[in-house]
Parts: C-alpha cells; sequence; structure tokens
C-alpha cells in the first residue's frame, strides 16, 4: 500500500514511515503542500500532522484528495478544536499524536481494509 506522510517534523515523520516500511508499505514523507498534491495521484491513504499549521495543512488537502483514498490527520491532545476542524474537513480518522506514534501502521491498515 502507498501512503503519503504529509508530516513536516522530520524526526516524527521519519518514524511514521519507518514503521510503515517496516510492515511492507511504500510509505513516502512530504514536507510542503506542492509535494502532497504531486503524491496524491499514487497514494492509497494520506497522513497529514495538524500539529502546527493547521489550516495551511488542511487547505493544502482539501479537495485533492483522489476518491478511494483514505485520509488520516493527528493533533496534538490538547487542542481539542483541532480535532474538531479535521473532522468537519473530512478526514477519515482523527486522533491524537501519541495515538498515531503507539498505533501508527495499525490505523492506516484498519483504515485501508487491511491491504
Amino acid at each position: 500500500m502507498r501512503v503519503v506522510a504529509y508530516v513536516p517534523d522530520l524526526l516524527f515523520g521519519s518514524a511514521v514511515v519507518e514503521g510503515l516500511r517496516a510492515a511492507g508499505h511504500e510509505p513516502v514523507l512530504v514536507g510542503d503542500p506542492e509535494a502532497v498534491r504531486r503524491e496524491l495521484a499514487t497514494a492509497d491513504v494520506l497522513v497529514v500532522d495538524l500539529t502546527a499549521d493547521v489550516q495551511e495543512r488542511i487547505g493544502a488537502v482539501r479537495g485533492a484528495v483522489p476518491d478511494g483514498v483514505r485520509t488520516i490527520a493527528f493533533y496534538s491532545h490538547v487542542e481539542g478544536e483541532v480535532r474538531e476542524q479535521a473532522v468537519q474537513a473530512g478526514f477519515d480518522l482523527v486522533v491524537p499524536r501519541s495515538r498515531m506514534a503507539r498505533e501508527g501502521v495499525a490505523l492506516v491498515e484498519r483504515l485501508s481494509g487491511g491491504s
């Protein structure tokens, strides 16, 4: 499965990507809106970090996600309003960053139907 991770935080993004790669998936880490739009054409799942620059990141994917691509957003657990914004933006799954860190691969696989 091809997973695009829009996670500008390189340290956390690398951990997400390495976990997905170790599970046999094809992850790609991107850090800007242009790269997200370019990589979405061949994605199965999009993971978006909403721990900073929330409006920019939601705006970057709004209307750009092709049909069939599932989406996960993660946020800082202390920012409940960000969770609400992500839900309203239509992300398929919205979880705290800590859960993404613990269960990222399982969440991606469950969301995509176990691919």
